[in-house]
Formats: C-alpha cells, structure tokens, sequence
C-alpha cells in the first residue's frame, strides 16, 4: 500500500485534469467573488452590522444559508425541469453563487470578512 504524506501531490499525479480544472474553477470564484465586492460592498454578508457580536455572526450566516437556499432550490427547479433552458441564471452560475457564498460563510466565521 502507497503511503501519502501529500495529499496535494497524490491528487495531481493521479487526477491531473480534475486539479487543474479545480484550480481554474477556483480562480474563476474568486475573479467573481472580487466583482460582487465591488458592486455590493461587505455590507449586504454583514447585514448592516459590525460583525462584532456572536449575534451579529449568526444574523449574517442566517442570511449566507438563505441565499445558499435560494440557489439550491433554484438548482433544483431547472434540474428537474430539464424540458426549457434557464432564461436568467444558469445551473452552472447558481453552482458557482452557491461555493462562493460557501467560502463567504468561512469568512465570516473566521473574523475577517470586511478586513
């Protein structure tokens, strides 16, 4: 049996083109992530608060779960409807607004969203 000290290493031997998509994935998140913060500011995750507060986390994560929601359930609308094509947001738009509010979520939990 293989012993693997790098997981990093051990998935871009053996899966090379799921890394680099995953990598290119990634990248495309952030570049959106950075074009909503321009548009939107830390304010609308923040929901009006300072972050400050135990409270003012669970608010904001309440508030990342609903958006997260509204994406699922919009996912599975056009997933199960497979018979018209999306006419404003596609599946894989929704796929990419779901991880990266994701990601959001961990940044807010971590104290640095807006830092």
């Amino acid at each position: 049996m293989e012993k693997v000290t790098d997981p990093v290493a051990y998935c871009e031997e053996h899966f090379p083109e799921t890394t680099t998509e995953f990598k290119r994935l990634s990248n495309i998140n952030y570049e959106t992530f950075c074009k909503k913060q321009m548009d939107y500011g830390p304010g609308n995750i923040a929901m009006g608060t300072a972050l400050q507060t135990e409270e003012d986390v669970i608010f904001s994560l309440g508030a990342i779960n609903i958006r997260i929601n509204d994406k699922i359930q919009r996912l599975l609308h056009l997933l199960n409807k497979k018979q018209r094509q999306p006419q404003n947001e596609s599946i894989e738009d929704a796929y990419l607004d779901a991880s990266v509010y994701g990601i959001i979520a961990r940044i807010v939990l971590s104290g640095k969203w807006g830092k």
